[in-house]
């Protein structure tokens, strides 16, 4: 195995290069593994979740690289400087990296001095060193930013190469008017709005764009419910130019003007090469006649917290066939609803008609004959099924506990008679249950398939019996993970959210 050559090396390091402790554990085998190792672990050494103010060695690397001028510097301001920065390295670290996350190389630079007069000229030298060293730059996270980066001589080869970027809206909209000069092939952007104030520079950046397939934008805002302007509306214009190539829209809000944005359900028809439309945000309403003039045939992951079940229904027989992920309704009262039962049976056929390819997704239905022998027909056709998110209620009546007990029954016979091989994760809220009988025979009878994951809001499985149940197919391996959590872990515990 350590003698494996270089080119077999690589590809199985480029397999490893999300898991740093995979990557560290590799270059330490031998000084061929290292050579491979290193350039992958310092593309992009930032993305890893390692708390680098208290890794003294990957510190001392970045220090190493500061100048004499910097070290007497510091030297006249009583910083000590640990012997091991005046080591050589074994490799140039920084010729490998293709990334600048500020944050974290502030972090680090905050080991040597928290003070401003100290931080700004080490910040200063270390972002010149990187646009020497590196020849091209695909990611940069300038969150916190307080240099023009994009003034150093070398910043156009550097920068003109970027791929992703992500910043904040408390940046001064001159950074992204000089971002926007020299990077004009982005593909993704990410934004996070922390002013009440619009920052016209981003809309700027936006508009330079050629190749920009992949757009975020997340409200992080204390006091949302005043904004000086509207934060959203010349960003949503200058998306609308780039309507023609957009692939991916996530959407986080915490506030949007008015119950309804016309100008938001204006401008998101427009979309028509939409793969992913993700809407995060009680105040973005989507009915049923706004969805007809929803037409997205690419589209693959659909999440939406307000929406009908009629206007989600439009969408998804409007869609080409390719979805594999919903996420509906968390944010839509359905006591609004006058034909709940109805609308939801008709929700339910349109997902086994018009989205085969399933993987993900959220249901709510009554526990009707009818909707229990519509949702079996569902399992049968969509064969690729992982996850099943179910809330399943009477709007009608109210239930007794006996009634309410017997739907979860019927749940789990369902399941056993249809659910595909894939079905591997079941989560629940807390308006079915299943007796402890009911859940026993339902375990038993699903020895010899994949293990499963089972998640609930509902306490009620902390019981003792529930317990020992449930650690004993634990031990058969028929369970994989029974967790109680909180809703908002059942809805949004997923990786693309």
């Amino acid at each position: 195995m350590s003698n494996l050559n270089k080119d077999v090396l690589y590809l199985i390091f480029e397999e490893l290069q999300d898991d740093s402790k995979a990557l560290f554990s590799c270059i330490m085998i031998n000084r061929t593994w290292c050579e491979v190792g290193i350039p992958i672990l310092w593309r992009n050494p930032w993305r890893y979740n390692i708390n680098y103010s208290n890794k003294s060695y990957l510190s001392a690397v970045i220090f190493s690289y500061l100048s004499d001028d910097i070290r007497e510097f510091l030297e006249r301001q009583g910083i000590e400087l640990p012997l091991i920065l005046y080591q050589k390295n074994l490799f140039d670290y920084l010729s490998f990296c293709r990334s600048i996350n500020i944050n974290v190389i502030n972090s680090i630079l905050s080991i040597i001095s928290s003070l401003a007069y100290i931080q700004f000229p080490l910040q200063q030298e270390l972002y010149e060193l990187f646009m020497k060293k590196c020849t091209e730059f695909k990611y940069l996270d300038m969150r916190s930013i307080k240099h023009q980066i994009f003034c150093f001589p070398e910043a156009k080869v550097c920068l003109e190469t970027l791929c992703e970027l992500i910043c904040d809206t408390s940046i001064d909209s001159t950074y992204f008017y000089g971002i926007a000069r020299i990077c004009q092939n982005i593909e993704i952007i990410v934004i996070i709005n922390t002013s009440q104030i619009a920052n016209h520079g981003i809309a700027k950046l936006i508009e330079f764009q050629e190749n920009i397939k992949n757009f975020e934008w997340k409200d992080d805002i204390e006091e949302y419910y005043y904004f000086i302007d509207d934060p959203y509306e010349e960003i949503l214009l200058a998306l609308e130019k780039k309507a023609n190539i957009l692939n991916h829209i996530k959407i986080f809000f915490q506030y949007i003007d008015g119950y309804e944005h016309t100008l938001f359900q204006k401008v998101l028809p427009k979309f028509y090469k939409l793969k992913t439309l993700i809407i995060v945000g009680e105040f973005i309403f989507i009915n049923e006649e706004q969805s007809k003039m929803f037409v997205f045939p690419e589209l693959e992951i659909l999440f939406i917290d307000c929406i009908t079940i009629n206007a989600a229904s439009n969408i998804i027989e409007n869609s080409g066939g390719h979805i594999k992920e919903i996420l509906l309704f968390k944010y839509y009262d359905y006591f609004f609803e006058d034909n709940f039962d109805d609308d939801s049976l008709e929700f339910i056929h349109k997902i086994h008609e018009h989205c085969p390819l399933i993987e993900y997704l959220s249901l709510e239905f009554s526990p009707s004959k009818e909707h229990f022998i519509e949702f079996e027909k569902l399992l049968k056709v969509c064969q690729n099924l992982n996850t099943l998110l179910l809330n399943i209620f009477n709007f009608n009546e109210v239930e007794t506990y006996e009634k309410i007990l017997e739907n979860g029954e019927e749940l789990l016979k369902a399941l056993i008679r249809s659910a595909p091989t894939n079905l591997r994760e079941i989560r629940f809220f807390n308006d079915f249950k299943f007796s402890l009988e009911a859940l026993e025979e339902f375990l038993k009878k699903w020895i010899g398939r994949p293990t499963l994951s089972i998640f609930t809001t509902d306490y009620i499985y902390e019981d003792d019996d529930y317990m020992k149940l449930i650690n004993k197919y634990k031990d058969d391996r028929v369970i994989k993970d029974f967790r109680f959590t909180l809703t908002y872990e059942i809805l949004y515990s997923r990786s693309n959210i």
